[in-house]
């Protein structure tokens, strides 16, 4: 079985682009819900809100590469 290490490094890097929104997005949309009489309510928390879709959206993509990359290596003729 041989791992297209090319691949590997893109489902990582996909990952590591994951790690920063993962911390992110919660600490958003906390500070949204702290501030809820604020006039920009709303346009925060839906930042944080699509902050932490952008996370859930990465680290899908980052782990289907990285198995692709481990598994989808044998079937090269």
């Amino acid at each position: 079985m041989a791992t297209d290490k090319s691949i590997l490094a893109k489902g990582v890097k996909y990952l590591a682009g994951a790690l920063p929104l993962l911390f992110l997005g919660p600490v958003v949309i906390t500070s949204a819900f702290k501030n809820e009489n604020h006039p920009l309510y709303v346009y925060v928390l839906i930042l944080g809100i699509l902050i932490a879709l952008a996370a859930m959206f990465l680290i899908f993509k980052g782990i289907n590469t990285v198995l692709k990359s481990l598994f989808d290596g044998d079937k090269k003729p």
